[in-house]
């Protein structure tokens, strides 16, 4: 049996034509087609039937996150302009508290342009906030790999960083779509559930969720909870390498209520909202494992490795896992547990806690698209030739589909 490290990625390929890519969202979210996969068996329904295709009992599980306006804008006196675009706070490291921080905060940042950026030179603009003039500055800092560390820092303590972001930051709508972020992508790229700041991109499959959707749901007996996983621009990373082995996945922040943990507890089936929700909850099962291990460890020492699944041998149960978490949450009076996860979900993957996906289309070699084999197998291949046969659209803002097994 083939090793996960060695799959190949030329194996997940397909001819997907720019015209199939939507570039716009639909008028109306839950009007978009919504593909059937069960078992084996293709069709597909319009989204807003979804309560339709789920039983009374499942739980919904959906990504709270709020993608962030993290593009920064900067010219110089020159006439160079420079991209700052940041990815995950460094100080304070906490989302909340960086937001909140109204003197300076350190990011981890792409930077575009960076050859007409010395190190010894600090950008500023000119923002408007609340009728204030503010003079915002970035300052650069050590190189991490192909990012940087940057500091921000402005000259009135009355304002936060979320402010001058929503202010002075452009929505980093996905470079696949080739074009400028517009005022509405404001509002259509975000889910109607987005709360907790923090993602860079958002989590598609819930664009498509609208209040009338959600009370179909509640009509059936469907529960809907909420986790948060802030989505890190390592998303629209290619796959460069031959085979998967040799890419490194990124890390990214995730948070579960203790309230969430017990419902998934106690769930008949559990229905993730997108492989960000798909991550959170697979990674849940890991981190049990380490702490029924080892119920001393840290919160800040919780991680799921890229490849742990495969290497780790773990063999608990899923719901001995999640009473691991649930006892440790309570012996250390924890009401949300937080940590970070690197999970890579490739074929030869055993889910643990997910039993139906909602998910949009993915590009081709994508690790993304690799979850999705993981899930149902080689049958991606006659989904997305029945999607291309279809007329559905590919993408963030496209159409869904509903995987069961």
């Amino acid at each position: 049996m083939q090793k996960p490290k060695d799959i190949a990625i030329e194996n997940f390929n397909y001819d997907l034509p720019d015209e199939r890519i939507a570039k716009f969202p639909l008028e109306k979210r839950d009007e978009s087609k919504l593909l059937l996969y069960n078992n084996g068996a293709i069709s597909h329904t319009i989204f807003k039937n979804l309560a339709q295709q789920l039983n009374s009992g499942d739980l919904l599980v959906c990504n709270n996150t709020k993608v962030i306006q993290a593009r920064l804008l900067f010219q110089k006196e020159t006439g160079a302009h420079i991209e700052v675009f940041c990815l995950e706070p460094i100080s304070p490291h906490d989302y909340v508290l960086t937001f909140q921080t109204t003197k300076e905060c350190t990011w981890k940042c792409m930077i575009g342009n960076a050859s007409k950026w010395k190190h010894d030179t600090i950008l500023e603009k000119k923002v408007m906030i609340e009728g204030k003039e503010l003079i915002f500055k970035a300052e650069r800092g050590e190189t991490i790999g192909n990012a940087h560390y940057v500091r921000f820092f402005w000259d009135d303590e009355t304002i936060n960083f979320a402010s001058i972001l929503d202010a002075f930051g452009v929505l980093p709508i996905p470079p696949y779509l080739h074009r400028e972020t517009v005022e509405r992508d404001k509002v259509t790229y975000q889910t109607v559930y987005s709360k907790i700041k923090g993602s860079v991109a958002a989590p598609t499959a819930g664009l498509h969720f609208t209040n009338d959707v959600f009370d179909s749901l509640r009509e059936k007996n469907i529960e809907c909870e909420e986790v948060t996983l802030h989505v890190g621009a390592g998303t629209f990373q290619p796959v460069k390498s031959e085979t998967i082995g040799d890419h490194e996945m990124h890390t990214e922040w995730i948070s579960v209520k203790k309230s969430v943990i017990e419902k998934i507890r106690q769930a008949g089936k559990v229905v993730a909202v997108g492989t960000t929700s798909v991550r959170t909850l697979e990674s849940l099962y890991y981190i049990g494992c380490q702490l029924a291990e080892n119920d001393q460890l840290a919160e800040t020492d919780l991680k799921v490795t890229q490849w742990m699944p495969y290497e780790s041998g773990y063999s608990l149960s899923t719901e001995e896992a999640l009473d691991a978490i649930l006892h440790y949450m309570q012996a250390n009076e924890l009401e949300t547990i937080n940590a970070n996860t690197q999970i890579i979900i490739v074929p030869g993957y055993t889910f643990h806690l997910v039993k139906a996906i909602i998910t949009n289309f993915h590009q081709p070699q994508s690790t993304l698209l690799l979850l999705i084999s993981a899930f149902v197998g080689d049958d991606w291949k006659k989904m997305y030739a029945y999607a291309m046969d279809n007329g559905f659209r590919f993408l963030s803002y496209g159409d869904s589909s509903l995987l069961k097994k």
